[in-house]
């Protein structure tokens, strides 16, 4: 059943996903499109043609390809120059003149000039050096994804039909299609590579094909029941959804390699095959369920995220652990039950060498111990500096996938237009003032003037656009006349005028009930804590300069509501991780009733939270919402091996009674087994480095890197421990 529905898993990706949920900012967002239209409803289309666009021929192309879109599905209007008309007023009316004269060639370099010193087409409708010409088309709010794949279906085939296959393009709908369709590759790609990396060292560790088919069928059930649980429950894949196969794939095979190195160890001691099986459950399998449950706990800490994305991902791959541990359990062990000794049995002399080093190892963390002590002190001062070099100044381009058109098309947007990234400014009337008041479009294009001084912001649009668009109309249409109305009398002489305007051209400026307009703006993708400065220095400035009787403005937008995740990463990572600390706690103080071991099995496994903190500080890697699952994942997974040594220890103490023995059976055993689970794991989040999106394969170096150091706790660091405190 599994198998079949696998073909139908749903993959999704939309920005409202990565929005704090209980966000104070995104409930006022929320509010804000009610009034206004949402501000990512738009593609962008950029052609370019050199040495410029100011050519006949191109112009009419391009005229052509902007009626086609107009008949796009989802689109409910398109701009672009050439479209554009001034309203000139004349002794027989309002006339329109066209921007662009596209059969006289000398009216046309008129054209250009007058166009590349226009604050309303430059690196909005064309780029400054007027090589580039941009049709801008109006979409249907909230796409969905369908809506998306169908919207750029017909979007491709117009271009294709129109010979313009290398447009430049930016919008929900292009971002939405592609990134889906990077997470279903993503899928394939993670499933393909663990399956043949988890095979291949399985080979290496049992080397007889019984039991590596038994292995490898265990580990491969658990993966295609988990993607059909995922589907029989709806669920659906976003944007970290490669990390599942790579989970499933890892945490099958360790669960599998401490069951059956354990029954092979005891098989090699004279074990029956039932009585093999029978220790075997008893001491690894109450420990594995151990492991299990606190894995599971540690990805259900991210249920503390405010993302949905980062809560989705945390149910869903606690399912899996789980689910893992079963097929384990009902499957692994039941099988090796059916099979000859014979078939399964091999002397290796690699395992011999295994355990010789091991018991090197345990005779040094004895002789060694205040050297170890020593270097962890040395290892949580330079720790604590890498720590307090950590950012979350991440940018949507690390986000996009690498080497990838939707990435090098974003990048063509920043470098020659206006960028992508929204920033909106909501304004409120106050009192007895009305929308239309002198002072109130004085005082709104006052801000609009401080915020166009911003090197980093090239497009601002406003209800001030209405009465400069008027002012040009009434004079001519002279350029130097695209201003305000430089009095009173003459500003309310053209109030009359906006009540003429058409509906469906003023809605996006005005809210139904008047008294509301919105600022729209377009920043450069700086990176949230610099865009937040910015933000902060515009707030200055309207405290400063704008009656707050008046009206109140405030900051808005999807890239606010986004970037607010930066300041929610350290609150939801401390809140996540200390209510995972009190369960797996719990679960452990049930295992080992001992409140000094409960202490050593803790420290061993919070260091290499810190280390990754460090790295990321280190390394420059900038924290954002998909990267903080690191510390769940690697406090999950490295609490396994903590919780494997200290059951062994325990057994081994209570049988002999001697703390130095018990641990170099430990070491022997134990040790050997975690060393296998470490190489395994490390190599499995490597296969993230074939990632094409960054913060994935930024994941997988962390945690196979920081899962090194895991191992490095537990092998010098615990044994330290457990002598001084047990």
């Amino acid at each position: 059943m599994s198998v079949f529905s696998i073909p139908h898993i749903k993959f999704a990706f939309n920005f409202e996903q990565f929005f704090p949920q209980g966000d104070e900012d995104l409930e006022f967002f929320q509010e804000f499109i009610k009034d206004f239209e949402s501000d990512d409803n738009f593609l962008l289309v950029a052609v370019e043609n050199q040495p410029t666009i100011f050519d006949t021929s191109f112009l009419k192309r391009f005229k052509k390809l902007n009626e086609d879109f107009d008949r796009l599905p989802h689109v409910t209007r398109t701009q672009a120059l050439t479209n554009f008309s001034y309203p000139v007023k004349t002794p027989f009316g309002v006339m329109p003149i066209p921007a662009l004269h596209l059969d006289d060639l000398e009216s046309l370099e008129k054209d250009k000039k007058r166009i590349l010193n226009d604050e309303r087409f430059v690196y909005n409708l064309i780029n400054e050096k007027g090589t580039a010409l941009v049709s801008i088309m109006k979409t249907t709010d909230m796409l969905s994804i369908e809506d998306s794949y169908e919207l750029m279906g017909k979007l491709d085939s117009v271009l294709i039909k129109a010979h313009f296959e290398d447009a430049h393009i930016l919008g929900r709908a292009f971002f939405q299609s592609e990134l889906a369709d990077m997470q279903k590759r993503e899928v394939v790609v993670s499933t393909i590579l663990g399956a043949l990396l988890v095979g291949f060292i399985l080979i290496l560790i049992f080397r007889k094909p019984i039991a590596v088919l038994v292995a490898f069928g265990s580990i491969g059930i658990g993966l295609i029941l988990f993607f059909g649980l995922l589907v029989l429950f709806g669920r659906e894949l976003n944007a970290i959804a490669a990390f599942y196969p790579v989970l499933m794939l890892i945490v099958g095979t360790s669960d599998v390699i401490h069951i059956m190195t354990k029954y092979i160890d005891e098989l090699k001691k004279g074990k029956e095959n039932e009585e093999a099986i029978e220790i075997t459950i008893k001491e690894i399998g109450l420990a594995t369920l151990l492991t299990s449950m606190t894995t599971a706990v540690g990805f259900l800490s991210l249920l503390t995220s405010r993302l949905e994305p980062i809560q989705a991902f945390g149910i869903n791959s606690a399912m899996g652990v789980i689910l893992a541990f079963v097929c384990v359990i009902l499957f692994t062990c039941s099988v090796l039950s059916l099979i000859p000794r014979s078939k399964i049995l091999r002397v290796s002399k690699k395992t011999d060498l295994w355990s010789e080093r091991m018991l090197k190892l345990c005779s040094f963390t004895f002789r060694r111990r205040k050297l170890i002590a020593v270097l962890t002190v040395l290892f949580l001062i330079i720790s604590a500096i890498g720590i307090s070099m950590v950012s979350t100044n991440y940018t949507v381009k690390s986000n996009l996938p690498r080497n990838a058109k939707i990435t090098d098309d974003f990048e063509f947007f920043e470098r020659e237009l206006s960028g992508f990234r929204p920033l909106e400014f909501a304004v409120t009337m106050k009192g007895d003032y009305k929308l239309n008041d002198y002072e109130v479009i004085n005082s709104i294009a006052k801000l609009e003037s401080h915020i166009r001084t911003l090197p980093t912001i090239k497009s601002v649009s406003s209800i001030t656009d209405v009465y400069k668009s008027i002012n040009q109309m009434h004079n001519g249409n002279s350029q130097e006349a695209y201003m305000m109305p430089k009095d009173r009398a003459t500003f309310e002489s053209y109030t009359p005028l906006i009540a003429k305007i058409p509906n469906q051209m003023i809605s996006a400026l005005i809210s139904k009930g008047g008294d509301k307009t919105r600022i729209s703006t377009r920043i450069k993708d700086l990176g949230a804590e610099k865009v937040s400065e910015i933000g902060k220095e515009i707030d200055h400035y309207v405290d400063a300069n704008i009656d707050p009787n008046m009206m109140e403005i405030r900051r808005t937008g999807t890239g606010l509501i986004f970037d607010k995740n930066a300041v929610y990463i350290t609150e939801n990572l401390i809140h996540g991780l200390g209510l995972g600390l009190i369960i797996i706690s719990v679960l452990m103080g049930l295992l080992f009733r001992n409140v000094r071991m409960l202490f050593i099995a803790m420290v061993p496994n919070i260091l290499p939270l810190i280390f990754a903190a460090a790295l990321i500080g280190f390394t420059g890697i900038k924290l954002e919402a998909v990267i903080s699952i690191v510390f769940a994942l690697i406090f999950g997974i490295a609490v396994d091996d903590s919780i494997h040594f200290l059951s062994k220890y325990r057994l081994s103490y209570n049988k002999t009674h001697d703390k130095e023995e018990a641990l170099r059976i430990t070491f022997s055993e134990t040790g050997k087994a975690i060393c296998f689970t470490t190489i395994i794991l490390f190599f499995g989040f490597l296969i993230m480095l074939f990632s094409v999106h960054p913060p994935s394969v930024t994941i997988g170096l962390l945690i196979a890197v920081t899962l090194i150091s895991a191992l490095i706790s537990d092998l010098f660091i615990l044994p330290v421990l457990i002598r001084k405190f047990l």
